[in-house]
């Protein structure tokens, strides 16, 4: 090999790795704008969960129209009970963090897989039911993704004992 070969291939292999960490910040700062921040009307308002925003990306079973609507899933066991067995199944399923809870209330946060989205998810556990609310932090449309993740839950709760 001739020395300037030798010489080509020693730049080709030092620029390589100089670029490498310098792509992972752009990278970071890219996965990172997915999430957004919470929004500021989260939590219970007069016993009331917020209204879902005009975008079809959030459900809501406190919401007056058949688009945002969702049915409150059912209470198993006492409401005590019930958030109990909120916080394990929620607890059971991947990149959810639970990030605030009190009596009768919980708050989780959901992240997709590949991007990385936030969705916010509040639960509202009352003395006949479990009201619910499910919103995407950011776009305005979800593909259902929303709807589908209550629906899960749903499913899950019923077949808990």
């Amino acid at each position: 090999m001739s020395p300037l070969s030798l010489w080509q291939n020693a730049l080709i292999r030092v620029t390589r790795r100089a670029h490498k960490p310098a792509l992972l910040l752009p990278l970071a700062l890219l996965l990172g704008a997915c999430s957004g921040s919470p929004a500021e009307n989260l939590g219970l308002h007069d016993g009331r969960l917020a209204p879902c925003p005009d975008s079809p990306n959030c459900v809501n079973s406190q919401a007056g129209d058949a688009e945002h609507f969702i049915a409150p899933l059912p209470l198993k066991g006492s409401a005590q009970q019930t958030q109990t067995l909120l916080k394990q199944l929620l607890a059971s399923e991947p990149r959810v963090r639970l990030v605030e809870e009190a009596p009768g209330y919980l708050r989780a946060e959901f992240s997709s897989k590949l991007m990385r989205f936030v969705d916010d998810v509040e639960f509202s556990i009352g003395e006949s039911a479990v009201d619910v609310r499910s919103a995407s932090r950011l776009g305005y449309a979800d593909f259902e993704v929303n709807r589908k993740r209550i629906e899960a839950l749903r499913q899950r709760l019923a077949a808990q004992p």
